[in-house]
């Protein structure tokens, strides 16, 4: 057996991901802002699957299921009074969805299903129609149609196989938008924009550019940076806002976010910004393994004798160790900091060890994000 002493064996293989990009990049505003009144909406609902091929619900473990199959049947005029049902091909689901901005009814949005009761599979089901409501109780779409699984299970006598998950799809442009938000965009009288990274910089620099784009075409400043992450524009007269923001949106400005450090402990992946500074810190890096080797000897009695066949054990145990280089790191920008840890044969786990130390001694600028 082996021992490892200062060294992290993950189970995947370790990628070692940097973020290697100028501290400020240029990038349009509808890429790095949203628009607050823009914003999608979620729906749900709770329907039935049926067509299943004896993979639905059990209807004695799953008695909602049985009691939406009668109320669909009594709503369709078919009597279910006497005899209890034992069909193994329909099976309870959650549908949900997310309504878009600015959603008019008669559009098609995709709805994803997922078992509530203790079917194997929705393989080869449909969707019987269910009606989707927001958080206020109303109905704004209605779902129907196949559900498509990208996951798959096969069993036998003695063995089985699944990959993926089968309990969960999607019914592709399954619902039917049937009423739309009662907010409008035109009656807005100012635009606020969030950003999806807050950060008072990029606020500012956006701010900055609105109002030059708006003393150009309407003599005035129109934006103001609210905080971090909202920049409120004042709709000027006579403008219209649909082109007023089709404009805005397309306006490029330089963006800035704060020096942060993730790592995925579980996978080992590391990415660093390009603003990740650290202080002079001296880093010693090494493995030490011990290895224990078990030969045990059969020794046998001699001739004639009425001694008897023993094991006698015979241990080795080697001790070794490797690296243990120290090296001086002064990571006055990404290159060094990356060729300092590569100088003395550090991997990406164990780089994953010297940040988490170096942030502990206080020598690293920056967030350390751990997921």
């Amino acid at each position: 057996m082996i021992f490892r002493f200062g060294k992290w064996c993950l189970a995947f293989a370790a990628i070692f991901a940097m973020a290697i990009a100028p501290a400020e990049a240029a990038s349009r505003i509808k890429d790095i802002a949203s628009l607050q009144s823009g914003r999608e909406n979620q729906l749900i609902g709770y329907g039935l699957v049926v067509g299943l091929q004896g993979t639905g619900d059990s209807l004695r473990s799953s008695p909602f299921t049985e009691q939406s199959l009668r109320a669909m049947l009594q709503n369709l005029g078919i009597s279910t009074q006497g005899g209890d049902s034992r069909s193994k091909n329909i099976a309870a689901v959650l549908v949900t969805a997310n309504l878009p901005p600015f959603a008019s009814p008669g559009s098609r949005i995709d709805v994803t299903v997922g078992s509530l009761g203790d079917s194997t599979s929705l393989r080869g089901g449909t969707l019987v129609m269910t009606s989707l409501s927001g958080a206020d109780g109303q109905i704004y779409a209605v779902a129907q149609g196949s559900v498509v699984v990208t996951g798959f299970s096969a069993q036998g006598a003695a063995a089985s196989v699944t990959q993926g998950v089968t309990t969960s799809g999607r019914v592709p442009n399954g619902a039917i938008i049937e009423r739309e938000l009662p907010a409008k965009f035109k009656d807005a009288f100012n635009l606020v924009l969030q950003l999806r990274n807050p950060d008072f910089s990029t606020a500012v620099g956006m701010a900055a550019a609105i109002n030059r784009y708006g003393k150009t075409q309407f003599g005035g400043s129109i934006a103001e940076a609210r905080d971090s992450q909202s920049v409120v524009i004042d709709k000027p007269k006579m403008a219209d806002l649909s082109r007023l923001m089709a404009d805005i949106e397309n306006l490029v400005i330089e963006t800035d976010v704060p020096a942060r450090v993730v790592i995925n402990e579980r996978t080992g992946t590391i990415v660093i910004g390009q603003d990740v500074r650290i202080a002079q810190v001296a880093v010693s890096y090494g493995t030490l393994t011990v290895q224990v080797t078990e030969t045990p000897t059969v020794v046998q009695p001699a001739p004639f004798s009425d001694g008897v066949t023993a094991v006698e054990p015979n241990t080795t145990i080697d001790a070794s160790q490797d690296g243990g280089t120290v090296a001086i790191l002064n990571g006055s920008n990404l290159r060094s900091l990356v060729a300092g840890l590569n100088s003395i044969g550090v991997k990406p786990d164990g780089i994953i060890s010297i940040l988490q130390g170096i942030k502990t001694a206080g020598a690293l600028q920056a967030e350390l994000v751990l997921q």
